[in-house]
């Protein structure tokens, strides 16, 4: 998961990120003002962005107003200082999904934040099932007909990717751009390992190729009958 972290205090914005990153291991880019944010919105897909109101150049309120008018789609929790009904009431109409009142508990803003990308994935349910592998998203486990597959954090965010994406090709560009922030380019060179690993994991759990290499064009599950659990 990718997240955008929209805060111009510095040290509130990193404490944000390290949360993000320590915690559920998502990706996230972090930015201190409007124009910033709209320029990285443009640039990357973001599966949650959390958005402070008072930040300079460009306003919150204005960035999510610029954001539902491209995207009605992509999860926005905002972060306030202002606890107001007829406020809270302006944000929500503006298209937000989610506020927290500053000070805010970081264990809390989490557990929001899971909750509005499951909502953004129409995810109601708690597990996805291809094939004879299943995801828990809550439990953040996959496993091969009930026996647990044991992954590294990166394999599992490579497989769960994936798995929202089932019929597509999904090139090593857009695995490093889900998976890591703006650095992703120190990682290139682990990614294929990565997905190495995962193959012969699932390879060995099911004896079958799960996810096929596509030679210059990137990686492909195999042709299952996907539901949702």
């Amino acid at each position: 998961m990718r997240v955008l972290v929209v805060e111009d205090e510095l040290r509130l914005a990193e404490n944000i990120a390290t949360a993000f990153r320590e915690g559920p291991g998502f990706a996230v880019d972090v930015c201190h003002d409007g124009e910033d944010a709209l320029d990285l919105v443009k640039a990357a897909d973001y599966d949650l962005i959390v958005l402070d109101l008072m930040i300079p150049k460009v306003s919150g309120k204005e960035v999510l107003r610029s954001l539902r008018i491209r995207d009605g789609v992509t999860p926005v929790l905002i972060l306030t200082a202002v606890s107001e009904t007829r406020s809270t009431i302006d944000l929500l109409n503006l298209g937000a999904d989610d506020y927290m009142t500053k000070p805010f508990d970081l264990g809390e803003l989490i557990a929001r934040a899971r909750a509005l990308i499951r909502r953004g994935k129409n995810l109601k349910q708690t597990s996805l099932t291809i094939g004879d592998v299943t995801l828990s998203p809550t439990e953040q486990t996959v496993s091969v007909k009930g026996q647990i597959v044991d992954l590294s954090p990166t394999e599992y965010r490579v497989l769960e990717y994936m798995m929202h994406h089932p019929r597509n090709i999904i090139s090593k560009r857009a695995l490093l751009e889900h998976l890591y922030d703006f650095t992703w380019e120190h990682h290139s060179n682990v990614i294929e390992a990565h997905v190495s690993n995962l193959r012969r994991k699932l390879r060995n759990a099911t004896e079958s190729t799960v996810i096929e290499n596509l030679r210059g064009r990137g990686y492909r599950l195999s042709s299952f009958d996907e539901s949702v659990a």
